[in-house]
């Protein structure tokens, strides 16, 4: 190769040059020509060698330098900057000052990015404090680099105080801020944030709107997230891989599945993190027989689920029974994948939610190190069983294991009396978690004791502390209080009860159903009529409910009075003589709880048609004797289905599991491991 002798032509050459044979070439001309040293030459052979990953010859220029300009000691930082070569890029910065050489804008802003790249704040202030006393403060890149670096170290006060003092703000910054703000779960402020820039009349680019995305992701701000969406289809901002993933997340678990899964089928290019983000909105939001359809289609297309997919399919079991399926996927993390405490959790959850409490047992004690939030999964699942006592003994291991419970310990181990009515344990381990750990009480440990008391019939003494709470009272709150008036007949304070769901959410369903069955239960058929009025108006439909129960490795779903199975006249045989059969025993039809103003008659035939009756019947026909019943059912099993399912297990002898939207209920020789109390 023929060399042009030049500083200006050897500089263009160590810029285009592409490999090292070249470059030494040029290093060995520079020192020839007396080249070498002067200007800026020593600086872009610096950064010539560094750019191929020589970082040891570009120490040897910097090192045999004459002399070295500032741009050379900011080359050489950038290269061990670039490396992850913290201390070395840390050690020629705090260098410079004895070699006389000051530092420029670039050099700031090259070491403010070294310290972000580490984490290293103390290191990252030290060098912010001294570029604002060589008189750098009001430089934009160097404020961006401190900003940067706060916003990963997770320190968004101390940014949005240098933020605000910035007298000049480019893109970088806006961006920053957004992103930082977002990423560090302060999504409010970032949207605040953003309606500055908007009125500075600053353009966003893919950065700003993904920032964004991801703080409507959390806000549940889906009208702003449409908003953005639209923004960058106007304006023909780039939507890769990141972005379209984000939109996915951000329809999804805001409840847009038809939006999210729209997105998902318009993407070029997918990952697995594209596959993740689908399923888990899916299962999230109760779909899960989609979400398992898309586990499916994500390995026909050649994906391997990860972690996150598969927690996710297990969400999805849990959600439907599908034990059968949950066991595969977690052969398959133990098989091919880490079983972290992620993974480890959602298993217990699955096995849990299934019905099968010992599996879950057994898998949190093969778990080897166990943090609270394994600790957390396990009582919670002895709690949803109806096990309070030994949700307890298990909070006492934890206690003796060091692990410190948190506030969703307490809030599982609350919830486990509620199901169990240890009222006076609830209540002495309230005042243990509020005393002794400090920990103040939030909405769900309020709701948990609300509840406690209200399922105990101690309406009155649920409603004073409520009356005592600081702050108001949330949804949750008067659902747990509305609940146990309508289930003990305490109407006075349960009418108050309802006025204030309605109040306080006046757009759900599921809300006026529950109000609509207390007055029901009171015999108040003129504020029913008035209610399901409102309903009918304002387009509401009540959830209907259904039953689920997995057979043969299959899922199969029932809805109340559903005459479309194509076992339909077997299964009302089934139910048929099982009705006679358990009268025979003395089973009486609990005709009050169809709340609804109709003859006798018609009211036993519709509590024979109910779901979980409809599940039984089936699970009865297509398994063998003795097969335990597992069925899931979305709403609360009614006190008839609870008395029926009683004989019913006597008669055929056999275990029927029925999980409910409140818990579990055992059924064996004709007793509920609920004691009749839920």
């Amino acid at each position: 190769m023929r060399l042009v002798v030049g500083s200006k032509s050897l500089k263009t050459l160590l810029i285009t040059s592409k490999d090292e044979p070249t470059i030494a070439k040029i290093h060995a001309l520079m020192i020839l020509t007396g080249i070498f040293g002067h200007g800026n030459s020593n600086a872009k052979l610096i950064q010539s060698y560094a750019r191929l990953g020589h970082i040891e010859s570009a120490r040897q220029v910097f090192d045999k330098s004459p002399q070295c300009g500032v741009d050379a000691w900011n080359a050489m930082i950038i290269a061990y900057s670039r490396r992850g070569a913290m201390f070395e890029a840390l050690s020629l910065y705090h260098r410079m000052a004895s070699e006389g050489v000051r530092p420029d804008s670039s050099t700031y802003t090259v070491v403010l990015k070294a310290c972000t790249r580490s984490l290293d704040l103390r290191s990252g202030e030290e060098t912010w404090r001294q570029a604002v006393d060589q008189g750098y403060g009001d430089d934009v890149f160097v404020g961006a680099a401190v900003l940067n670096l706060y916003a990963k170290c997770g320190k968004m006060d101390e940014a949005m105080r240098v933020f605000d003092k910035m007298g000049r703000r480019d893109l970088v910054c806006w961006t920053t801020m957004i992103t930082g703000l977002a990423q560090n779960g302060q999504a409010r402020e970032a949207v605040d944030i953003y309606r500055q820039m908007q009125k500075k009349r600053v353009e966003g680019d893919g950065v700003v709107m993904l920032g964004l995305i991801q703080a409507c992701t959390t806000l549940g701000h889906s009208k702003m997230g449409l908003s953005i969406h639209g923004y960058m289809i106007r304006k023909d901002i780039i939507m890769d891989v990141i972005v379209q993933t984000s939109l996915v997340d951000m329809y999804a678990k805001n409840g847009h599945l038809e939006l999210a899964s729209c997105v998902f089928r318009k993407m070029l290019y997918k990952n697995v993190i594209s596959w993740s983000a689908l399923i888990s909105g899916f299962a999230q939001n109760g779909f899960a027989g989609n979400a398992l359809q898309l586990v499916v289609d994500m390995q026909s297309f050649g994906y391997k689920p990860d972690s996150v997919s598969l927690v996710s399919v297990l969400l999805a079991c849990s959600q439907v029974g599908f034990l059968k399926l949950g066991k595969s996927v977690h052969g398959y993390i133990v098989r091919r994948l880490h079983f972290d405490c992620v993974s480890s959790t959602a298993v217990i959850d699955m096995y849990s939610k299934c019905g099968s409490l010992s599996s879950a047992r057994t898998v949190f004690y093969q778990i080897s190190f166990r943090d609270s939030i394994s600790w957390n999964a396990i009582i919670a699942s002895y709690g949803i069983h109806g096990s309070g006592e030994e949700a307890l003994s298990l909070f006492l291991q934890m206690r003796e294991t060091n692990v410190k419970p948190d506030h969703a310990t307490f809030a599982s181990l609350l919830s486990a009396f509620s199901h169990s009515g240890l009222v006076e344990k609830g209540r002495y381990w309230f005042s243990i978690m509020v005393n002794e750990y400090k920990i103040q009480p939030s909405e769900k440990h309020y709701a948990c004791m609300v509840d406690l008391l209200s399922r105990a019939g101690r309406v009155e003494e649920a409603q004073e502390l409520i009356d005592s709470m600081i702050t108001e009272p949330g949804i949750a709150i008067w659902v747990a209080l509305l609940s146990g008036c309508l289930n003990h007949g305490k109407f006075l304070i349960g009418e108050m009860a309802a006025k204030k769901v309605l109040e306080l959410n006046p757009d759900d369903p599921g809300i006026y159903a529950l109000v609509s069955n207390f007055f029901a239960t009171a015999r108040r058929w003129d504020e029913v009529a008035e209610v399901r009025k409102i309903m009918k108006k304002t387009g509401m439909k009540k959830v209907p409910g259904y039953s689920v129960m997995e057979v043969n490795g299959k899922l199969h779903a029932f809805l109340m009075e559903d005459k479309s199975h194509h076992q339909y006249e077997e299964i009302m045989q089934v139910l048929g003589k099982l009705d006679y059969e358990m009268k025979a025993m003395g089973y009486v039809p609990k005709t009050e709880f169809v709340l609804h103003n109709l003859e006798e008659e018609v009211k036993e035939r519709m509590l024979c048609n109910h779901s979980e009756r409809l599940a039984i019947a089936f699970g009865l026909l297509n398994t063998g004797p003795g097969t335990r019943l597992l069925i899931t059912k979305n709403l609360r099993v009614c006190g008839d289905c609870h008395e029926a399912t009683k004989f019913i297990s006597k008669i055929v002898n056999r275990e029927i599991v029925v999980r409910d939207v409140k818990r579990f209920h055992h059924f064996k020789d004709g007793v509920c491991s609920c004691g009749d109390y839920w």
